[in-house]
């Protein structure tokens, strides 16, 4: 079993910056791919950021720029570091990570956590 723990949500007003934390735990044996994900109300779930091995990086073009993605390997955790947010960016994040598990290579996703931005 593999859990991911998403934290660092809340409400902000625009320009604000939010950082945001998933950490992976349980069965992990390699990890592939972890990502940033959201989706707002009535919208797709749409890809926000993605980091392969701590250094390659990909951003959706709606958040280049504003958004960085990082990744602590020892701690099995990522961030996302927020910055000038903008009440386009309100959304559910998501966490989601591509790993072996000591069966199979899947994707696992976090709980969620709620980012308004908000005057």
């Amino acid at each position: 079993q593999v859990q991911l723990v998403e934290s660092g949500g809340g409400l902000v007003r625009p320009g604000g910056s939010l950082r945001l934390s998933c950490a992976a735990s349980g069965s992990i044996v390699s990890i592939y791919v972890m990502a940033w994900y959201r989706q707002a109300p009535g919208k797709e779930r749409e890809l926000v950021a993605s980091i392969i091995t701590g250094v390659t990086t990909d951003y959706a073009n709606s958040v280049k720029g504003r958004f960085t993605i990082s990744r602590d390997n020892d701690k099995n955790t990522i961030y996302l570091q927020m910055n000038s947010l903008t009440p386009e960016d309100t959304a559910v994040y998501y966490c989601s990570v591509n790993l072996n598990d000591g069966n199979y290579r899947r994707n696992y996703w976090g709980q969620g956590t709620q980012v308004t931005v908000s005057s």
